[in-house]
């Protein structure tokens, strides 16, 4: 059944750059998926797709190192391991509940980086905002957070559109809207995963995603997000589709250096 907001991913998904786009990020995942190699040691690629993808997520937020320690880039790379970790578990939930998830996954990242009564809450005007990638300032928090509720209508409602859509605009508006004082782009990035295991293009997490977005490079993925921000959706996701289809080929090929 149709609903307003999957109306609007239809007419997005409908536009041709954005069609074709996706259709080709879809066929490397799928090319992935069908690997007589990658399925026989299916536990090993999954494995390794966690490790790869909370390490160049820590990247992507400046923490480009390869061990966790307790230097202050050594706990991003934690708060990313740990929010990867997590998402398996949250896959069932988050087709119905996924402003929860949300809220769980905010009070696992960032656990070492915001005070208990932060953990799991949208952020304050009164909090400063983590800016890793240099965005710019953010929506105010009472914006923020009613981005947030549509985003959850979004999840919810847009159950018969494009997968491939409906996840970089999930990311896209986390990391435009910054609900949380930090951990938002971990979570931005977490949440593509997310979406790609509920709606089956990827249900066993083989496709490293962040690590796609690191191989496009770190600068082009700051472009990016400023261009979702400022609705030029058709060049932001031209990087996201780029970064999908390089996160599905690292998964066989190791991780590409940064561009």
């Amino acid at each position: 059944m149709a609903t307003p907001v999957g109306d609007v991913i239809a007419r997005l998904a409908a536009m041709p750059a954005v069609a074709d786009g996706a259709a080709a990020a879809r066929k490397s995942i799928d090319d992935l998926l069908w690997r007589r190699d990658v399925r026989a040691a299916a536990a090993d690629f999954t494995a390794g797709s966690r490790v790869q993808g909370a390490q160049a997520s820590a990247a992507l937020d400046g923490a480009d190192i390869a061990v966790a320690d307790d230097s202050p880039m050594g706990r991003v790379l934690a708060a990313a391991q740990a929010l990867t970790g997590e998402v398996p578990g949250q896959v069932e939930t988050w087709s119905r509940a996924p402003l929860q998830v949300l809220a769980h996954l905010h009070a696992v990242t960032a656990r070492d980086h915001a005070p208990a009564e932060g953990l799991g809450r949208p952020r304050t005007d009164f909090e400063a905002v983590d800016d890793p990638l240099s965005l710019g300032a953010p929506p105010d928090a009472r914006e923020a957070a009613g981005r947030l509720a549509l985003l959850g209508d979004l999840v919810t409602g847009a159950r018969e559109e494009s997968a491939l859509v409906v996840a970089g605009i999930v990311h896209g508006e986390i990391q435009a809207a910054r609900p949380f004082a930090w951990g938002s782009g971990l979570i931005a990035r977490a949440t593509v995963r997310l979406v790609f295991a509920d709606r089956g293009v990827d249900p066993s997490l083989f496709s490293i995603p962040e690590v796609g977005m690191v191989h496009v490079g770190r600068a082009a993925c700051a472009r990016a997000l400023k261009s979702y921000a400022a609705r030029d959706l058709p060049t932001y996701f031209d990087w996201f589709f780029d970064a999908v289809r390089s996160g599905a080929q690292a998964a066989t090929t190791g991780v590409p250096g940064e561009a």
